[in-house]
Protein backbone atom coordinates (compact mmCIF):
# COMPACT_ATOMS: atom_id res chain seq x y z
CA UNK A 1 0.00 0.00 0.00
CA UNK A 2 3.10 2.43 0.82
CA UNK A 3 4.63 1.56 -2.01
CA UNK A 4 1.92 2.86 -4.11
CA UNK A 5 1.52 5.74 -2.43
CA UNK A 6 5.29 6.54 -3.13
CA UNK A 7 5.28 5.86 -6.69
CA UNK A 8 1.61 7.68 -6.73
CA UNK A 9 3.40 10.99 -4.95
CA UNK A 10 6.52 10.64 -7.05
CA UNK A 11 4.18 10.96 -10.19
CA UNK A 12 2.55 13.99 -9.46
CA UNK A 13 5.67 15.69 -8.16
CA UNK A 14 7.36 15.37 -11.07
CA UNK A 15 4.03 16.51 -12.82
CA UNK A 16 3.86 19.61 -10.84
CA UNK A 17 7.59 20.62 -11.51
CA UNK A 18 7.14 19.76 -15.53
CA UNK A 19 4.16 22.79 -14.79
CA UNK A 20 5.91 25.14 -13.12
CA UNK A 21 9.34 24.95 -15.37
CA UNK A 22 6.97 24.77 -18.66
CA UNK A 23 6.86 27.97 -20.49
CA UNK A 24 3.31 27.70 -20.76
CA UNK A 25 3.09 26.68 -16.85
CA UNK A 26 3.13 28.38 -13.93
CA UNK A 27 3.94 27.50 -10.06
CA UNK A 28 -0.06 28.22 -8.75
CA UNK A 29 -0.81 25.75 -11.73
CA UNK A 30 1.99 22.99 -9.95
CA UNK A 31 0.41 23.95 -6.63
CA UNK A 32 -2.58 22.99 -7.67
CA UNK A 33 -1.77 20.19 -9.92
CA UNK A 34 0.52 18.63 -6.70
CA UNK A 35 -2.86 18.88 -4.24
CA UNK A 36 -5.79 18.12 -6.62
CA UNK A 37 -3.62 15.08 -8.56
CA UNK A 38 -1.82 14.12 -6.01
CA UNK A 39 -2.51 14.80 -2.01
CA UNK A 40 -6.40 14.65 -2.55
CA UNK A 41 -6.70 11.44 -4.11
CA UNK A 42 -4.10 9.75 -2.15
CA UNK A 43 -5.11 10.92 0.88
CA UNK A 44 -8.57 9.08 0.33
CA UNK A 45 -6.83 6.23 -1.09
CA UNK A 46 -4.95 5.61 1.93
CA UNK A 47 -8.32 5.85 4.30
CA UNK A 48 -9.90 3.68 2.08
CA UNK A 49 -7.33 0.95 2.83
CA UNK A 50 -6.22 1.92 5.95
CA UNK A 51 -9.10 1.17 7.54
CA UNK A 52 -8.52 -2.47 8.19
CA UNK A 53 -5.82 -1.90 9.79
CA UNK A 54 -7.27 0.72 12.27
CA UNK A 55 -10.03 -2.02 12.80
CA UNK A 56 -7.32 -4.30 14.41
CA UNK A 57 -5.95 -2.05 16.14
CA UNK A 58 -9.32 -0.88 17.82
CA UNK A 59 -9.80 -4.58 18.43
CA UNK A 60 -6.58 -5.42 19.95
CA UNK A 61 -6.89 -2.27 22.36
CA UNK A 62 -9.92 -3.26 23.67
CA UNK A 63 -8.98 -7.01 23.87
CA UNK A 64 -6.00 -5.44 26.24
CA UNK A 65 -8.42 -3.51 28.11
CA UNK A 66 -10.73 -6.39 28.83
CA UNK A 67 -7.65 -8.20 29.68
CA UNK A 68 -6.53 -5.83 32.06
CA UNK A 69 -9.83 -5.36 33.40
CA UNK A 70 -10.44 -9.09 33.79
CA UNK A 71 -6.99 -9.36 35.81
CA UNK A 72 -7.64 -6.59 38.26
CA UNK A 73 -10.85 -8.22 39.43
CA UNK A 74 -9.17 -11.89 39.36
CA UNK A 75 -6.39 -10.81 41.70
CA UNK A 76 -7.96 -8.50 43.70
CA UNK A 77 -8.48 -10.74 46.73
CA UNK A 78 -11.60 -9.01 47.45
CA UNK A 79 -15.24 -11.49 47.24
CA UNK A 80 -16.67 -8.73 45.56
CA UNK A 81 -14.19 -8.12 42.62
CA UNK A 82 -13.93 -4.93 43.55
CA UNK A 83 -10.44 -3.19 44.59
CA UNK A 84 -11.91 -1.35 47.56
CA UNK A 85 -12.09 -2.11 50.98
CA UNK A 86 -15.01 -3.46 52.49
CA UNK A 87 -17.36 -1.53 55.08
CA UNK A 88 -17.60 -2.19 58.41
CA UNK A 89 -19.55 -5.22 58.71
CA UNK A 90 -18.44 -6.55 62.16
CA UNK A 91 -19.59 -4.40 64.93
CA UNK A 92 -17.09 -2.93 67.29
CA UNK A 93 -16.18 -4.71 70.80
CA UNK A 94 -18.08 -2.80 73.60
CA UNK A 95 -16.03 -2.80 76.64
CA UNK A 96 -17.46 -2.72 80.00
CA UNK A 97 -17.61 -0.76 82.66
Amino acid sequence: MYLIAIAWIYVVLMMAVAEALSTQGSVLGAFFTFLLYGMLPLSIFLYIFGTPARRRARRAAEAAEEAALAAAAAGSGAPDGGGHAAGDTVAAERKET
